[in-house]
Order: C-alpha cells, then structure tokens, then sequence
C-alpha cells in the first residue's frame, strides 16, 4: 500500500478520481492510498465464503467490489473483501453511478476482509478498520486471518465490537447466518 504524493482529497474528489489506470485505492483521511492487488489465496478464501453465502442471500446482497464510506470529516472509505448488503441497502444502491456506500445510506449487515500479511495490514483490519465499521454501525465484520489461521467475528453490541476468535474445526457462528455451517479449516483451505 502506497500513498499518492499530494494534497488531501475531499470525498467528491476522491470518487471522481482516475489515474488513467485501473489501480484500486481507498481514502484514508484524505488521502489517496493505493491497493495493491490481493493474492491469489485471499481471492479465493473471499471467493469461497461468496458462494457458500448465496445458500443465505440472493446474488443482489452480496458483493465483493462495493466501497463504504466510513467516516465525515476527514474522508474514509473502505473496499471490503466481502460485503452482504440489507435489502434496505440494496434499495439505496438502486440506480447508483458507482458501487460507493454513503454516511446517508443504511450500513451493510456483514463485512469480511481477509488479512494480508505484514504489520500494516494487520493493523488496518484489526485496529482501524474494527473502528471504524463499528462506528459505521456495521453488525457483524469477520477478520479471515490466514497467516495465523483464525477466523475472528466481531459483534456489534452497544457501539463496540465482542469478538470471538475460531481455530481449527471451530464451527463459526454468526448472527447474520445462523445456520451457517463451516469451519476455519474450511474456509482457510479454500485459500
């Protein structure tokens, strides 16, 4: 991940923008920071989790290229690995120029990102990410760690996030999928 040299964008700015490329980037307070593409495991693990969810939601409440705007005053967004959207959310989307979820718009219910190694990335979803999509209002995040083989659900619970952290053949629980039936060695060997 590298910043783009130059002043701080304003959210208008920022969705407006294009280098000319097809480079991915997401704001962080303002500044325009470059995503470089996921590994082919990553890919994968969120891949996995996409189609193990259409067994829950229709293909219109899943995404994995949707961007959240997460906070106001010095711009955020964030490009999740893999979003599930409320059907409140779907309705907001309707009609949109770009796949960007505004402060105006209902929050999704689920987020997943799967986390790439080095200390910066794991800082990103576990410290500010958790933040932020908690104060986003977001119900559910799930942090797919494949370098310590974890699968960790945050739930949203008066403002914070409780999490619980599975390992090995743990069953994961969700409150979005109640009757979600996989284990962290499943979706990790997915990857």
């Amino acid at each position: 991940m590298t910043a783009i040299a130059g002043k701080r964008l304003t959210l208008e700015e920022y969705l407006k923008y294009d280098d000319g490329m097809d480079n991915q980037y997401e704001l962080v307070a303002g500044e325009l920071i470059f995503m470089p593409p996921e590994s082919p495991k990553n890919v994968q693990i969120s891949l996995f989790l996409l189609v193990d969810f259409l067994k829950f939601v229709p293909v219109n409440r899943l995404s994995n290229k949707v961007e959240i705007v997460v906070a106001g005053s010095r711009a955020t967004t964030r490009i999740p690995d893999l979003v599930v959207l409320t059907d409140e959310l779907v309705t907001a989307l309707e009609g949109a120029t770009l796949s960007t979820i505004t402060l105006d718009m209902p929050p999704p219910a689920l987020v997943v990102e799967v986390v790439s190694p080095g200390k910066a990335n794991e800082d990103r979803d576990y410290r500010y990410k958790r933040s932020e999509y908690a104060a986003r209002g977001i119900a559910e995040y799930w942090i797919v760690d494949p370098q310590i083989n974890t699968v960790t659900v945050l739930i949203l619970v008066d403002g914070f996030y409780e999490e619980t952290k599975f390992t090995v053949n743990s069953a994961i629980a969700s409150t979005i999928f109640p009757e979600l039936q996989l284990t962290t060695e499943q979706v990790l060997k997915a990857g």
